[in-house]
């Protein structure tokens, strides 16, 4: 059925409810006022349910003797309200299905300083960018991050990544992940290294201030080295991605992630805290921590990097 022979149907149900509602017995005697009724009307007519709602029980508390007629009004505005909500859902469902490629995406884009600890000590620029598209069943990440500086013609850093995340929602809470990504670290000791990884992830907490997944499976990495050599191993990857909304415009993050193998494992951390200072732009002071148990002879075991950035949404 179309939408808006739909919304024409709901809205005659809706209305065939009302009338049965309104129909309640009233106490003889009590009619609620005619200004009254009309301020009630208004304010349901100008379609802000916070305000109609304000009113509703306004009326309510001036009008204590009509509080059973009130409460048919609020049972009628409230069965419309669900009939409204159930075709934009339908509707907003129809418009992702028909989506193409390219739309329906989400992001953010960074750029700022940082100062490294370990295989390279210095200041120096960064950027990042994440891209998401949310579906109804399937859910895309993209992430890139580049940290670079050069002194006096020669590279002192020069650390990139890229990742592509999809994720199948199996219920509520439970889903199946992939994941495709690209590292290169020069002053770690390899030139590229490649991982792929899919398994399942399982969203321990999720409501609006805060959030909680893990998400563990099995991995291949390759490792390209700086010397020339090569190696491949199968692994054992997990991860945890944690957001917490301390208030309306402050949020702590932690993502911890492990690729575990038999000759080199790696562990890192990331601990963040973002901070809104205008409506799309937000400030970000962030740590992160890489441990490599057996990195190439010419590396130390343990970087650190401390970020300050600017994010912008979009």
């Amino acid at each position: 059925m179309p939408a808006a022979e739909e919304l024409r149907v709901t809205y005659r149900s809706t209305a065939a409810l009302a009338l049965v509602v309104c129909a309640l017995p009233v106490p003889a005697g009590a009619q609620l006022p005619g200004p009254v009724r009309a301020m009630i009307d208004a304010a349901i007519e100008a379609g802000d349910e916070d305000t109609a709602r304000a009113v509703i029980d306004l009326a309510r508390t001036t009008n204590p003797e009509d509080g059973q007629e009130i409460d048919a009004i609020l049972a009628a505005y409230e069965i419309e309200l669900a009939a409204a909500a159930k075709v934009a859902a339908r509707e907003q469902e129809a418009a992702i299905r028909r989506a193409g490629l390219f739309e329906n995406w989400s992001g953010s884009g960074e750029l700022g300083a940082f100062n490294s600890t370990g295989n390279a000590e210095n200041t120096g620029l960064t950027v990042a960018l994440a891209l998401v598209r949310e579906g109804i069943d399937w859910r895309h990440e993209l992430r890139g991050r580049a940290d670079y500086q050069e002194a006096n013609g020669v590279t002192t850093r020069e650390q990139f990544l890229a990742a592509y995340e999809p994720h199948y929602t199996i219920s509520e809470s439970l889903f199946a992940f992939a994941l495709a990504q690209y590292e290169r670290d020069r002053f770690q000791g390899f030139s590229a290294r490649y991982a792929i990884s899919g398994g399942l992830g399982y969203e321990v907490i999720d409501n609006e201030s805060l959030s909680l997944a893990l998400q563990a499976g099995p991995a291949f990495r390759r490792t390209e080295f700086v010397d020339g050599g090569s190696s491949g191993r199968i692994a054992g990857q997990a991860s945890l991605d944690l957001d917490w909304t301390i208030a309306d415009d402050i949020t702590f993050t932690q993502d911890a992630g492990a690729f575990l193998q038999s000759d080199n494992s790696t562990f890192t951390a990331e601990t963040g805290l973002q901070a809104a200072i205008a409506e799309d732009l937000s400030v970000r002071l962030s740590f992160a921590v890489e441990h490599d148990t057996d990195p190439p002879a010419s590396a130390v075991k343990t970087d650190t990097l401390s970020r300050i950035t600017i994010l912008y949404d979009f």
